[in-house]
């Protein structure tokens, strides 16, 4: 690997083309700035267009730099996404295909190689990969509710040492983001930071400062809330994912007086325990907040289809709020950098894990290969590569982050990592350059587990999807989302697309190879 200096003589050639600088000038290398959330989707984003999304500080990136639009994760799932993130690599290959397994730290991940190369490096927040960070300088990840920590009071495996913070976790990662930035990294070393938000996943609990804070507004469902499936295959059908029967009164929509809560006899242990973890100003705000609720639902006929759209504003309500927090800490974040100079020499970006149902085809959650989860946000801030208001079109996927991040840093990629550095798209104002990839793959592996949903890969172009359901069944499901962009009707097998289905399954077969998946 090439040796790098704090300062390089050039940028990195795949920037020279954006630079106004002259070529002798020294170029001090960027920081990077990685903020990511678990289960934000872009339906939830401002900036992608949705009516009813408070997310100032997300659209702030988006619109001074670039908005990508087709940017996908590989497998929708937490853990697996995370690992796919750090190594460039697609889970079949980084050894992280559910979460039921141990991530191999000993492999290199982006964070070591920049380590490696004059980078401070640090990860605060959500971990999800069972085993302890390496390649860092400094972490504090989230520990207890099976590595998702809590929202309140969380515990940390800091640096090796256990240790438990007050307050609300989003504010906790912020804080900690902060403090690392002012007082714990060498400032003459450009810096690497993953700030890993535990919000909005599930089960969804806001800041005091915001409990009830949509508590009034009637969002909009989806057109398809009730979707039957009539034209697909056994898979959505039977999934264990959905707003009418999935969702748990005490866990997922909060039905618990402060009464019960207090009671021995309370039968979900974990809302108990994740309640009593609370300030005590906190429970009181939060059971005068949900007494409303408690009582319609309690005092309330309602048919099963009122039910459901009662059970899908609980939930909206509750997810939406837990974003608050998370763009007021990215907005805190941003002040500090523009505060010390750093923010233009510095690649902000912000995503998630992977998208999510709100409410689509009657579901939450995610783990399918419909675009509601497949989708996932990304928007980056670089002034002195990207063009302010960029929308990029051009094919992405999560593998393609660590590229980019070496790319950016004049570090030399692995040859093992299967991701392309994103910085070309850039260069070519967010268009496909020549040669980018037409296609991106998709393997989910998680089954049979929570939420019940089916073993599937597929392939998606800029026009068609078609996916693989098997293991325990042998289905397939190809859309056309030119004209049915919702994934409604499923038209494989019909035969005025027979010769489409039969090219699909051609690029399938091909990625399949190019990526080295053997599995089925």
């Amino acid at each position: 690997m090439k040796k790098i200096l704090n300062y390089l003589p050039l940028v990195p050639l795949t920037l020279t083309a954006c630079s106004q600088k002259p070529a002798q000038e020294e170029v001090k290398r960027p920081n990077i700035l990685f903020i990511m959330t678990d289960d934000h989707t872009t339906q939830a984003i401002s900036a992608y267009g949705s009516e009813f999304a408070n997310t100032p500080n997300i659209d702030r990136i988006a619109h001074e730099g670039a908005r990508f639009d087709n940017c996908f994760v590989t497998n929708a799932l937490s853990g697996p996404s995370r690992a796919c993130i750090l190594t460039g690599k697609f889970g079949h290959i980084n050894g992280f295909t559910d979460n039921s397994q141990v991530f191999d730290g000993s492999q290199k991940t982006f964070p070591k190689l920049l380590r490696e190369n004059g980078y401070q490096t640090a990860i605060i927040g959500k971990w999800h990969l069972i085993s302890e960070p390496q390649g860092f300088d400094f972490y504090s990840i989230l520990t207890g509710q099976h590595e998702q920590g809590d929202y309140y009071d969380p515990d940390f495996l800091e640096n090796g040492k256990d240790i438990v913070e007050k307050g609300y976790a989003t504010d906790i990662i912020t804080d900690k983001a902060l403090t690392y930035l002012k007082e714990q990294r060498d400032k003459n070393k450009p810096f690497a930071m993953m700030v890993h938000h535990k919000a909005p996943h599930r089960n969804w609990m806001a800041a005091e400062r915001h409990l009830g804070y949509y508590n009034d507004v009637t969002f909009p469902e989806p057109f398809n809330l009730f979707d039957d499936y009539a034209t697909r295959s056994k898979a959505p059908k039977e999934q264990d994912c959905n707003i009418a029967n999935t969702l748990t009164d005490y866990w997922d929509l909060k039905l618990a007086t402060e009464e019960e809560l207090a009671s021995n006899d309370f039968p979900d242990k974990r809302f108990q325990g994740v309640y009593n973890r609370m300030p005590e100003s906190t429970k009181k705000r939060w059971n005068e907040v949900y007494a409303e609720r408690i009582h319609k639902f309690r005092n309330t006929k309602m048919t099963e289809k009122e039910l459901v759209r009662e059970k899908f504003q609980s939930y909206m309500r509750d997810y939406m709020s837990t974003t608050l927090a998370v763009d007021e800490g990215i907005g805190k974040l941003l002040d500090y950098l523009e505060e010390t100079g750093e923010l233009d020499n510095t690649l902000i970006i912000y995503t998630s894990d992977q998208g999510f149902f709100l409410g689509e085809h009657g579901f939450f959650d995610k783990r399918f290969m419909y675009e509601e989860c497949q989708r996932m946000p990304l928007v980056m801030r670089y002034p002195k590569l990207i063009k302010a208001g960029t929308k990029a079109e051009a094919f992405a996927m999560n593998v393609d982050f660590a590229p980019t991040f070496l790319d950016l840093a004049g570090v030399e990629k692995q040859d093992d990592i299967q991701g392309t550095s994103l910085l070309p798209i850039f260069q070519n104002e967010g268009k496909a350059p020549e040669g980018w990839r037409d296609a991106v793959y998709y393997h989910y592996f998680e089954y049979p587990a929570e939420h019940s949903v089916k073993r599937h890969y597929g392939v998606r172009t800029d026009r068609y999807k078609l996916i693989h359901f098997y293991n325990d069944i042998n289905e397939w499901e190809m859309y056309d989302l030119e004209n049915d962009p919702h994934e409604m009707n499923n038209i494989y097998g019909k035969a005025d697309v027979k010769e489409i289905q039969n090219h699909l399954k051609v690029r399938l077969d091909e990625l399949r190879v190019q990526y080295n998946d053997t599995i089925q």
